[in-house]
């Protein structure tokens, strides 16, 4: 398991919260990007940053964190 994110660590943006908001609900990256009208890759770059931002090993561990520290509350904005 990865580190705690870092007090430092830079925020989430808005459409990074969206993203894990979504995929804690279980749709694909493709689905997200289809609701999104963005790009496949582009919700997966989404993701990757909102990992590595939060310290987090993958995007299951990222939704974990992000739910435990309040940063969403899975229901989609």
């Amino acid at each position: 398991m990865a580190s705690a994110p870092h007090k430092k660590s830079p925020p989430l943006t808005k459409r990074e919260l969206e993203v894990l908001v979504w995929s804690s609900k279980g749709l694909s990256a493709r689905d997200i990007g289809q609701m999104l009208d963005i790009a496949k890759r582009t919700v997966d770059e989404h993701v990757q940053t909102a990992t590595r931002k939060l310290g987090a090993a993958n995007k299951t561990e990222a939704v974990a964190i992000a739910l435990r520290e309040r940063l969403i509350d899975g229901v989609p904005p």
